[in-house]
């Protein structure tokens, strides 16, 4: 309860971050500070290789646990890490204590 809690603190924290931003700059704005030059390219690059990977376990999660991961994915193309904070704090099934993704566990074959 008390990692929802959190969730939900970071979510409404980012939600203001980013109207405020919004607001200050418009969407040309944020566009145009984003490819502003080669660090900001690095820096968007990074952010979409993490979301994707993001991405990635939301899938299959939501495939794990029968549910749609298509709004959460529509939000995160559109709105960035909206949709993953928002798919974690309104995640079904278990308690948030098993939401980072489950290690792989190596199978070997002995022939």
């Amino acid at each position: 309860m008390a990692l929802k809690l959190i969730l939900a603190f970071v979510l409404a924290d980012y939600t203001a971050l980013c109207a405020y931003v919004l607001y200050s700059y418009g969407v040309g704005g944020m566009i145009a500070a984003a490819t502003a030059n080669p660090v900001t390219w690095a820096i968007s690059a990074d952010l979409v290789i993490s979301l994707s990977l993001v991405l990635a376990w939301m899938v299959r999660d939501a495939r794990d646990r029968g549910v749609s991961v298509l709004p959460y994915a529509l939000l995160t193309f559109a709105l960035g890490s909206f949709g993953p904070l928002l798919y974690l704090l309104l995640r079904p099934g278990e308690a948030l204590g098993g939401a980072l993704p489950r290690p792989a566990v190596a199978s070997r074959s002995i022939a």
